[in-house]
Parts: structure tokens; sequence; C-alpha cells
């Protein structure tokens, strides 16, 4: 490589092709529709409540709070790789042109969540202030430059700071940003110019301690490092990512779910499979993410057919992923010293996998018994997850 110029360029298009790649893999054909779903319902859910919503409803509030969290939680994207803590070293004192060009990836691969967040409540901001459309529009110029500044500014303290109790930085700036959208939508104009002042001057602050510290390498690398395997993990969940390991944890307050397996030999490997399935992370959060999102949609969707299409699109996904993932493990176990069947895991992962399937179901259920017809949705959940089980390959 010439510059870091081109040390970028290399690793931004690596970086892009690694997410393409996998990204073909989580928006399939099913996932598609279900958001196609998720979003029309919403739409309609949302629209129906405007025509109702009261007059004196904290919208300001509201949205204030919201878009200072989004703003707050401005996570740099560096693409540092753990040799560029010694590599690189030769080339600190040009590191800031190589952080530029990082910073203006982090604000524009950020900034359309606040701005869609933003967007989808202007109707609501219609429907109970009296704003006009350029002072609405007036605010999202501010946020977006807000937006702007929480780039900068998270990524000073992390610099300043080596990243020690960020949690306090983004609370100070939530707090700051918040007030300044809400004096915005207030149309209190110097209020808000002196909040966002302020705002400019806590990041001017800790931009002056920048200079006369060395390039915390570490924390960035380590920082990266998360953020990728946050994404393996998720793109995890729809197909085999190679070298990614799922961690492993007891989950002591879960044991008591053991007592549904009799203590008998011909359940060894029904107890095994089961307790894989509950102490893994990749297999137990899965579950329970598909699980929670259905149980939500069911809730608070009162359109059956939508809740049914999810609910169904998410049990076969939940099943077939399950049913591969409990099947998957090559390593070497304990259980094949002993003189069990062959087919004695297949029979048991179908087991484990009715049974989870069942507490989905029962969830679902639970939290859509107010919504009509609600019964429909637990046999969906169920015949699908039986077929899926059965048609799908071991």
């Amino acid at each position: 490589m010439k510059n870091l110029h081109d040390v970028w360029s290399s690793r931004f298009m690596h970086y892009i092709s690694e997410v393409q790649k996998y990204m073909q893999f989580i928006f399939t054909g099913h996932i598609a529709i279900v958001l196609v779903f998720l979003v029309g319902a919403g739409g309609y859910q949302y629209s129906e409540w405007l025509k109702i919503v009261e007059s004196d409803f904290p919208a300001e509030g509201l949205i204030a709070l919201i878009l200072g969290v989004l703003l707050a939680f401005s996570r740099p994207t560096t693409l540092l790789r753990e040799p560029d803590q010694v590599y690189l070293l030769p080339l600190e004192s040009k590191m800031a042109k190589y952080f530029k060009k990082a910073l203006a990836w982090t604000f524009w691969s950020q900034v359309w969540i606040v701005a869609i967040v933003y967007i989808v409540s202007i109707p609501l901001l219609k429907a109970v202030t009296e704003l006009t459309t350029v002072n609405i529009w007036t605010v999202f110029f501010l946020v977006i430059a807000l937006k702007f500044i929480s780039v900068q500014g998270e990524f000073s303290y992390r610099y300043s700071e080596r990243g020690h109790y960020v949690w306090i930085d983004r609370l100070v700036r939530a707090i700051i940003f918040g007030v300044t959208v809400y004096m915005g939508l207030q149309m209190q104009v110097l209020l808000a110019l002196v909040v966002a002042v302020i705002g400019c001057v806590y990041v001017v602050v800790f931009r002056k301690r920048c200079a006369n510290e060395p390039v915390p390498y570490e924390h960035f690398v380590k920082l990266e490092q998360n953020r990728m395997m946050s994404f393996y993990r998720f793109a995890n969940y729809f197909t085999d990512v190679p070298h990614l390991h799922g961690s492993i944890r007891r989950r002591a307050w879960l044991d008591w779910f053991y007592n549904f397996i009799p203590y008998q030999k011909g359940n060894a490997q029904k107890y095994l499979v089961f307790r894989t399935f509950i102490r893994t992370d990749d297999h137990f959060y899965l579950w329970l993410r598909l699980t929670a999102i259905s149980a939500i949609i069911a809730a608070f969707v009162d359109i059956p057919v939508v809740t049914w299409i999810v609910a169904g699109a998410l049990s076969f996904a939940t099943t077939i992923q399950l049913k591969q993932a409990l099947l998957a493990s090559g390593e070497f176990r304990m259980d094949m010293l002993y003189p069990l069947p062959e087919n004695a895991r297949k029979a048991a992962v179908k087991q484990v996998v009715r049974l989870a399937m069942i507490a989905q179901a029962i969830i679902v259920t639970l939290c859509g018994v107010t919504q009509p017809m609600f019964y429909v949705t637990t046999l969906i959940i169920l015949v699908i997850s039986e077929i899926t089980t059965k048609v799908s390959k071991p």
C-alpha cells in the first residue's frame, strides 16, 4: 500500500464484500415476505392510531427521548486489525487522514437510522402539534447535524479516554441532544442553539485532549472485533459462519427444565441435546429472539392474516435452524463411546425441537390471546413446525 488512503480503500472494499456475502443469506425470500407484512401491518396500525391519538399526547418529548438515545450511540467504524498495533505505529502521526475516512463512513452508515425514525414521526407531529412543514424539516436537518457531532464526539472520547466509562459519555450526549431536539420541536430556536453549542463545546474538549494522546490501537481493534463478531453472530442465525464459535453459559436458573427428561438409559441423547440447546448461546438466543418477535406481532397486530403469516414463517425458520444447528455438532462427544443406536441423536433432536416449538406456540398464544382467532396461530406454529421437522433433510 502506498499510503493510508489505499489502506482504508482496500479494507473498506473487503468489509463491503464480507457484509454482502452474508446479507444475501439473511434477506432471503421468506424473510423479505415477513418484512413486507411487518412494515405493512405496522404502517396500518400506526395510521389507525393517529386517527384517535389525543391532542395532548407528549409527542415532542417522546420523539426527543428516542432520538437522543439513538444519537448518543455512535460507535466508530475504524476497520482496524490486530496487526495494526505494530505495523501502523510508524504512521501514527498521519493516522488523522485514515480516521477522517473512517468517521465519514461511520456517519453515513448510521445517519439513516435517525433519519428514518424522525421521518416516521412526522405524521404524529402533524397530528398533535402546530408545527409547520418548514419547522419540521428544520428540525430534521438539525438532527442530521447532531448525528455528525455525535459521531465526532464518541470517537474523540474513545480516543482520549481509551473507551473507559463510555456509557457516561453516551448519557451526557443523549441528554444534550435530546434537549436540543425537544427545544427545536418546541420552536425555542435560541435555546436549541444554546444547548447545541454546549454539545459542541463538550465534543471539542475531548478532541483537544486527543492531541497529546497516542492512538489507542488496542481499544479500537477490540471495538472493531466486537462489532464484526456481533454481525457474524446475527448472520449465523441464517447461515453457517465457519470461523464463528458460539459461547456456552451455565444458565443455572433453567436447570429445573432438565427434570422433564426422565433419568433412564434411553433418554441419554435427549438429555444431552436438551442440555446443548439450553447452554449454547447461538441455539438458545435464536429460539428466544424469533419467539419474542412472533409474540410481539401476535400481541400488537390485530390483523389475523398478518399474524398467521409471520408466525408461520418464524416457526419454519426456528425449526429448520434449530434442527440443523443441533445436528451439526461434528466434534467428539463422550456419548460416542456408548453403545447407543445410530439414529438416537436424530430422534433426540426432533424431540427437543418439538418441545421448543410447543413452548414457542404457548408463549405466542398467551401474548395474542386478546386478538381475534388467536388459536389459529397456535395451530399454524405447531403444524408448520412438525412438517418442517419431518420434511427437512437431517
